[in-house]
């Protein structure tokens, strides 16, 4: 509890109680925050800071008066320190110089994708068995709960933009195991547009803003995937009815990529990961963007349904299943299960319950648990492993290289991101280090050191050779029978609502005959009545541009933008 200590005469008189708690602070700091009492009476008023296990600052926002950053009271945090009333700013005046560049630095590099996003925090409990094929932890037992964090976001805008706009959803699920954090980094729509990761810079380019005016017209989006037939598949996802989910609680998610499984002899399974609403789907058609965007002009429709359910206990879950393929099979099949623009047919690999995610709580500061939260498909734990596929592999390399360009190289020690088992690592020092790390061995090995045991587990020892050094595409390719296929299983309505859409693209101004033409014939080899339908609506004369109000927003020939 605070206490006054004093009786102390004047402002001046804290540095006093400041020394005072340094002579008398042994296993704690005890910090001044504030003065109580006037005249004789006036004391100090301090209370004893405890330093949490992982030495964090604990701030408050109900003391009597501010300090600076390192808890010395300020008398006025409104006015400078100058030579009279009217004269010059003093150098001297440290406390408002500390205010101003701490502000001027405050924020840090947004993502490049996936901007503007909506956190949570809840468990995962498992709810059915797996242990056959793999021995992670995270699933050792049947009702066993793992603490989370779950970042839902809006995939190419901006920070600022809005969450009703066409475009891929990020789902990712941090998992805090006691073997290590596992991160689970996925989107809504199980497919991509590409296969090779070698090709992701280029498509984030083509789907957001020019360089030269910062708009987005459509031709920039038509012209990239006009070059790229296995994004069609794709496309039959982002233009379809599933393209704007509602909210992010009646959202799928998906690993989109392959990793694999493991057991406890070693055993390998290749493995997708997927996530199904228990309340259920929710999507936004045309007609239903005008009224979304009234009610949320600042573009939040997704994270203030999000925030305000979880606020009024009305928590969502998520229930995951996952679906397996033996890698010795995988050779016999007709596409490539590496191929992220492809998903498994459930009817040859039925989908397995594994457990439910449950959000129970929202976070405490946007900047510390969403900007600061740092997600990375590297971060796997014994039993799950990665696959050779080549849109992964980069993604192992890339988003751990981000973050340490957003954040800094010890973004893993900030509370959100670091693991809750142990840690030993040989690994320190850096910008802002706080791990408070002690003893004189800084390496391995070492007679001055325990000698750490090598994790008993078994690994994927499987092997990948000999082959030749090759830059090339794989070999199964077929770029167009499950979109075509896609096409086809939906209802008359559907298929009018998504030829509009792809039409309003095609027809964008400056979309050249060439790029038309690529289109076309990937639509003829995806299905015929498809290729006809566009024809037909492409064939009408070319509108007028208006402007783009979204990256990945698709316009109709009249300009409106298609939802």
């Amino acid at each position: 509890m605070p206490q006054v200590v004093g009786p102390l005469l004047h402002e001046r008189d804290m540095y006093l109680a400041w020394s005072l708690k340094r002579s008398k602070a042994v296993n704690g700091s005890r910090c001044v925050v504030g003065v109580v009492g006037k005249g004789h009476l006036r004391g100090v008023l301090y209370h004893l800071v405890t330093p949490g296990s992982s030495g964090n600052l604990r701030f408050s926002n109900n003391g009597p008066f501010f300090t600076t950053n390192f808890g010395v009271p300020i008398a006025n945090n409104n006015a400078s320190l100058t030579v009279g009333s009217r004269g010059p700013v003093l150098l001297e005046d440290y406390q408002i110089l500390e205010k101003i560049a701490t502000f001027d630095r405050e924020k840090i590099p947004e993502r490049v994708v996936h901007a503007r996003g909506a956190v949570a925090k809840g468990y995962f409990e498992v709810t059915d068995d797996i242990t056959a094929l793999s021995f992670a932890d995270v699933f050792s037992e049947v009702g066993k709960k793992t603490d989370i964090i779950v970042r839902f976001s809006v995939v190419t805008g901006p920070s600022g933009s809005p969450e009703w706009l066409r475009d891929p959803r990020g789902f990712a699920i941090k998992f805090y195991t006691q073997q290590g954090n596992w991160d689970l980094v996925g989107n809504n729509i199980p497919v991509f547009f590409i296969r090779d990761g070698a090709q992701f810079p280029d498509l984030a380019h083509a789907l957001k803003p020019s360089p030269v005016n910062h708009l987005s017209p459509g031709w920039r989006t038509a012209d990239f995937l006009s070059y790229h037939p296995e994004s069609m598949h794709m496309v039959t996802y982002l233009l379809d009815d599933v393209g704007i989910p509602a909210d992010y609680r009646h959202m799928n998610g998906s690993s989109v990529n392959t990793y694999s499984l493991i057991n406890k002899s070693g055993g390998v399974n290749l493995a997708k990961f997927r996530w199904v609403p228990s309340q259920g789907e929710k999507y936004l058609l045309d007609e239903d963007i005008g009224k979304v965007a009234m009610a949320h002009p600042d573009g939040s429709s997704a994270s203030s349904d999000l925030y305000t359910a979880i606020d009024a206990k009305e928590y969502p879950e998520w229930y995951l299943y996952i679906q397996t393929i033996d890698p010795s099979a995988s050779t016999t099949l007709a596409f490539d299960p590496l191929d992220p623009t492809k998903v498994w047919p459930e009817e040859q690999f039925p989908m397995r319950r594994v457990g439910k995610l449950v959000l129970n709580q929202n976070a405490g500061n946007f900047h510390n648990e969403n900007e600061q939260l740092a997600f990375s498909p590297a971060h796997i734990v014994p039993g799950i492993g990665y696959s050779d596929d080549k849109l992964l592999q980069w993604r192992l390399v890339a988003y751990d290289d981000t973050q340490r360009y957003r954040i800094g190289p010890n973004f893993g020690l900030l509370p959100v991101n670091a693991p809750r088992c142990p840690v030993y690592t040989t690994r320190q020092d850096g910008p802002l280090n706080s791990a408070n790390q002690t003893g004189a061995v800084n390496y391995y090995p070492s007679d001055f050191a325990s000698q750490p045991l090598a994790a008993p587990y078994p690994v994927d020892n499987s092997s990948v050779g000999p082959a030749m050094r090759v830059r090339t595409v794989i070999d199964k390719t077929d770029n167009f029978s499950q979109a075509g296929a896609r096409f086809r299983s939906f209802d008359s309505a559907r298929q009018a609502r998504f030829v509009k859409r792809l039409s309003g693209l095609l027809s964008s101004p400056m979309v050249t005959d060439g790029i038309v033409a690529r289109w076309m014939s990937y639509l003829q080899q995806m299905d015929s009545s498809l290729a006809s339908q566009v024809s037909s609506s492409v064939g009408s004369p070319k509108a007028a541009a208006s402007p783009a109000l979204g990256p990945a927003v698709m316009q109709s020939s009249t300009g409106r933008r298609m939802a």
